[in-house]
């Protein structure tokens, strides 16, 4: 397999370990020194691993539609960005509801020793959506509920805060556009070593 079908694997395989409930798979994905800092963590990939399984333990479970990443390299380095819509399922005042919200998932591999591995997982969130499961429901949220949050991920913020999560307010979003365009430059940057 060339670099990137390696490196194209090392990612969806961590989300689909992720979606699964693979700990040891995802595991496998991140180096001991990697970060991954998103909503509702920020941290090493190991401890990700182990905050993700405790969430699932806890009946929070998401699932993450994938569309095509984006792969670049230069030597032992990867940039891999891949648009995402994370998708909850909740329920909102006894009506069943599906949360999406649309991310950019970015991240930063090396290559150690031969082998591919993760380190570093950020997301660039962009909008959610909150509708009812079953047609001709309805879901009401107060708009001061979510006005303590950004707009990209206002709803995700709100669902993660009533299951008992901290989420971030200085998370990369299509609101600061200033913040997200340095983000990309640092990364490029950090590419090219």
């Amino acid at each position: 397999m060339s670099d990137i079908d390696v490196v194209t694997q090392t990612v969806l395989l961590e989300r689909q370990a992720r979606d699964r409930g693979w700990w040891d798979r995802m595991r496998a994905c991140y180096w001991p020194d990697s970060t991954v800092f998103l909503s509702w963590y920020r941290g090493d990939g190991p401890g990700f691993v182990a905050a993700s399984e405790a969430m699932s333990g806890r009946g929070d479970a998401s699932v993450h539609r994938l569309s095509p990443p984006a792969v670049q390299i230069v030597g032992d380095r990867a940039f891999v960005e891949v648009p995402a819509g994370i998708e909850v399922r909740t329920v909102v005042d006894d009506v069943a509801a599906d949360l999406v919200s649309f991310t950019r998932i970015i991240y930063r591999l090396e290559r150690r020793d031969g082998r591919w591995g993760i380190t570093a997982l950020d997301c660039v969130y962009e909008r959610d959506t909150l509708s009812p499961a079953v047609p001709g429901r309805h879901i009401a949220i107060a708009p001061q509920d979510l006005a303590a949050y950004r707009a990209p991920y206002a709803i995700l913020a709100w669902h993660l805060a009533r299951r008992g999560y901290d989420v971030a307010s200085d998370l990369l979003g299509d609101d600061r556009p200033d913040r997200t365009a340095a983000f990309y430059a640092e990364t490029l940057e950090w590419l090219q070593g």
